[in-house]
């Protein structure tokens, strides 16, 4: 019964040391993937001999601190030769998997483990060899779990000749492991490895070979989908803004083009000066290409449409302007404005009796950007004043730019009184230069 005690104590103390073993290496795997320059290296499968060698380094420093710590501290869990050298040259190419193979079966030479050196370096050009021939996204799909699938391999195999590389992927680590435990049992001395004494322990052993490679792989094209995620919201984001941009441009346009025409007949003159002053700020937008600009350029280009519409009010359009200089230099989203500013000559000063006014103020406060455009016209009913904001091409193209660039809390907000005018009101988080941000 005693002797059984000993040999249960030592299964159990094999299975544990299995069980930290695969968390050591998804601890590392994890650690690792949080550098954003680890990331990249992960993100592109044809990487050149620096990218190779920081990976290398990378992989293989830890896990030769590993190796050193199990022959100083006599802590098996913390070597990964197999499934370390192997999985680097799975990930960065046989080289790459050799290196860090020389780096782990090193140190074990000078405890008398001879076998160590050419086993670990053989581990690396093995997973670099099953890269080289492999599909580069089979190595991401890596899993022990194609055993459930393996009846639609076999009838995929006989029907197309169809080869499914899980099965190679997964059987090379498999095969590694019984090669140390065959070493490891003719020359117990010569290699490190876990001498399982039950038989379901041996499966456990061969089981954690594949797993210790599949664990950091799983952790590490996770990390990969999330990166590619980011960028394509950032690019969908991007293509919003732009398209969104473009909608107010022409918007603005057809109005100008429409007062121009109503101009010709009855007031050439005006008509002539009203083309010289759109050229002159189409000119300014061609040239602009960016979608975020200066608060600073931004009631430049406000003064040019201001001058527009200038020639058609006359002396009854009148502006003031309050601007804080601390905000001049707060990006904002381009031909945010403008939309603000026709709104407030169309449906407030348009058919308004006697002067108009419109009044521009800013300013900084709280870590945001406060601008407000106000005017002096007729105002609005509420339901109607609904209805332009969520209809209008301008003010909903202005509202959704918002939203999309600064998330959902960030709107346009409008307030009008019949009457006595309307305010149109935009809080945006600070953001100065030099920090110049482009779509």
């Amino acid at each position: 019964m005693e002797s059984q005690a000993r040999e249960l104590s030592a299964a159990n103390f094999q299975l544990i040391t299995l069980i930290v073993q695969l968390a050591v290496v998804a601890t590392l795997a994890t650690m690792l993937v949080r550098f954003r320059w680890f990331r990249r290296i992960l993100l592109t499968e044809r990487r050149d001999w620096p990218e190779r060698l920081t990976f290398a380094a990378c992989w293989g420093i830890p896990l030769t601190a590993g190796v050193a710590s199990r022959l100083l501290l006599h802590y098996d869990a913390a070597d990964l030769t197999l499934s370390g050298s192997f999985l680097a040259g799975l990930i960065a190419g046989p080289y790459a998997g050799a290196i860090v193979g020389a780096a782990v079966g090193l140190p074990p030479m000078f405890a008398g483990e001879w076998a160590s050196l050419p086993f670990a370096v053989g581990c690396g050009f093995a997973g670099g060899g099953l890269r080289e021939v492999c599909p580069k996204e089979e190595i991401w799909r890596f899993t022990p779990f194609f055993v459930s699938k393996l009846h639609h391999s076999a009838w995929r195999f006989l029907r197309r000749f169809s080869l499914d590389w899980q099965v190679f992927l997964v059987t090379a680590p498999i095969m590694l492991e019984l090669l140390r435990q065959t070493i490891g049992g003719r020359y117990p001395t010569r290699i490190f490895f876990v001498n399982p004494t039950e038989w379901w322990l041996y499966l456990t052993v061969l089981l954690a070979a594949v797993l210790g490679v599949a664990i950091p792989i799983k952790i590490w094209n996770t990390a990969r989908i999330e990166h590619r995620l980011a960028e394509q919201e950032q690019l969908l984001m991007a293509a919003r803004v732009e398209a969104l941009a473009n909608q107010i441009n022409p918007h603005f346009l057809f109005n100008t083009l429409t007062s121009i025409s109503s101009l010709i007949r009855s007031q050439p003159e005006t008509a002539r000066v009203l083309i010289v002053k759109l050229s002159g700020l189409l000119r300014r937008l061609l040239r602009s290409q960016e979608h975020f600009v200066t608060l600073r350029e931004e009631l430049a280009a406000i003064d040019e449409y201001l001058d527009i519409e200038r020639v058609r009010f006359g002396p009854s359009l009148s502006v003031e302007k309050f601007i804080d200089d601390a905000s001049l230099d707060v990006i904002v989203p381009s031909m945010i404005l403008q939309p603000l500013v026709e709104n407030s000559i169309k449906h407030g000063l348009g058919r308004k009796v006697g002067e108009g006014r419109i009044t521009i103020r800013s300013t900084r406060q709280g870590g945001h950007a406060i601008i407000e455009v106000v005017d002096n016209g007729i105002g609005m009913a509420s339901d109607r004043l609904e209805s332009t904001t969520e209809h209008g091409i301008g003010l909903r193209n202005v509202n959704e730019r918002l939203r999309v660039i600064y998330g959902a809390g960030y709107q346009l907000r409008m307030h009008s009184v019949p009457g006595q005018g309307t305010s149109a009101r935009i809080e945006i988080p600070e953001l100065v230069l030099p920090e110049r941000a482009t779509a």
